[in-house]
C-alpha cells in the first residue's frame, strides 16, 4: 500500500483521493522497471534526501559520469560515496535513520524525473563495482519507484565544465561563496565589543 497516513489525511481533507489513487495504482511500483533502469542510467545527477533519528532533514546532490549509479537488479541500487567535505551528513543520518529517497531528474532531454525512496546501507565495497574515485558506497533497497512529471521542470542547456573530482582546492570547491566564515567572525567581533 503506497502513501503515508499523512497523504491520506491530506487527500481526504482536500478530496483528491480518487486522484491519488490513480497515481498509486498507475504510476508507483515497488521496484524499477526497465524503462526506469535505462533512465537511471543515463544520469549524471541526483538529489538525496536523509533524515537523522530525530527527523532533522538534510538534501544534498551527487553527480558523476552518466551511470555513476548502479542498478544491481530492480529492487537494488547503489551510488558511489566520493571525498566530499568530511562532514558526512547524508551517511551520518543513514547510520540513524536507513531511510532514503533519490530524485534523479533529466532538465536536458525528456524534462522528467524519477523518485527512488528505500531504505540505505554503506558498503565500504561492493564486488564487481568500481570506481577508483569512490571511497564507499550507498546500497539502496528500493520500496518506492514513480514519476515526478515534466510540467514544472525547465529545459537546461548543458554546457562544458571541467570537474575537480575529490579536490581540496577551495578555487575549485566555491571557496567561501555564502561569506559564512566573514558572517561567523563579524558576529563574534560584535559579541566581544
Amino acid at each position: 500500500m503506497f502513501g503515508s497516513n499523512g497523504e491520506k489525511e491530506l487527500q481526504k481533507r482536500y478530496k483528491s483521493e480518487s486522484r491519488a489513487q490513480a497515481f498509486y495504482d498507475n504510476q508507483m511500483l515497488e521496484h524499477l522497471n526497465p524503462e526506469m533502469i535505462r533512465f537511471i542510467a543515463k544520469q549524471q545527477m541526483m538529489f538525496v534526501s536523509t533524515a537523522d533519528s530525530q527527523g532533522n532533514c538534510d538534501a544534498s546532490f551527487r553527480a558523476g559520469e552518466p551511470g555513476f549509479v548502479k542498478v544491481l537488479d530492480a529492487k537494488t541500487l547503489a551510488y558511489p560515496e566520493y571525498r566530499g567535505n568530511g562532514v558526512y551528513a547524508s551517511i551520518g543520518n543513514i547510520l540513524e535513520n536507513p531511510h532514503i529517497g533519490l530524485l534523479f531528474i533529466d532538465f536536458f532531454q525528456d524534462c522528467i524525473g524519477l523518485h527512488v525512496n528505500g531504505t540505505a546501507f554503506i558498503e565500504e565495497e561492493i564486488a564487481d563495482l568500481n570506481d577508483p574515485k569512490a571511497e564507499r558506497w550507498v546500497k539502496i533497497k528500493v520500496e518506492e519507484a514513480y514519476i515526478h512529471c515534466s510540467k514544472h521542470i525547465p529545459l537546461l542547456k548543458k554546457l562544458d565544465k571541467e570537474i575537480h573530482w575529490g579536490t581540496d582546492n577551495a578555487e575549485y570547491k566555491g571557496g567561501d561563496y555564502f561569506k559564512a566564515k566573514l558572517t561567523k567572525q563579524t558576529k563574534h567581533s560584535n559579541q566581544t565589543l
